[in-house]
């Protein structure tokens, strides 16, 4: 992807972060995501509907990078399956790690294929990845 454009989709998604808003809704599953090296501490909510996520919304104090890659995160992840949620995960850390991955399916989460080469940006980058992770695995282990 266009470096200009990259910068352009991460500062969008920063200063208008999608669906980033307090939830009180007990439906909705959450997790939270910090980083103790820095500000980034984000609250992530998510509401299952028959195995879907049917929505997602996040709360809290980050970088610009950890807050666009959520709201990247989220706009790619509402609809799916907890499969296909799985493998858009799987194919974003690889894509940080300079692993093989399918570019297909990241959608705007391409902005971020060089974030490896800063190992302390792309902490950020996967920050919500990693809290959106553990409540896919905790949503699975409640339904066996």
């Amino acid at each position: 992807m266009d470096k200009e454009l990259s910068r352009e989709i991460i500062l969008e998604n920063f200063q208008n972060p999608y669906n980033k808003e307090e939830v009180n809704d007990n439906r909705y599953v959450k997790v939270n995501s910090k980083n103790p090296n820095c500000i980034d501490n984000l609250d992530i909510y998510i509401l299952f509907v028959n195995d879907l996520i049917k929505d997602i919304k996040f709360n809290g104090e980050a970088c610009a990078i950890s807050t666009s890659s959520t709201s990247i995160m989220i706009k790619n992840l509402i609809g799916k399956s907890i499969k296909e949620a799985k493998e858009y995960i799987n194919n974003f850390y690889h894509m940080c790690n300079e692993e093989e991955y399918d570019e297909n399916i990241l959608n705007e989460g391409l902005v971020y294929q060089d974030i490896y080469k800063q190992s302390n940006r792309k902490n950020c980058a996967l920050l919500p990845y990693k809290g959106i992770l553990n409540a896919l695995e905790e949503y699975e282990k409640k339904r066996i």
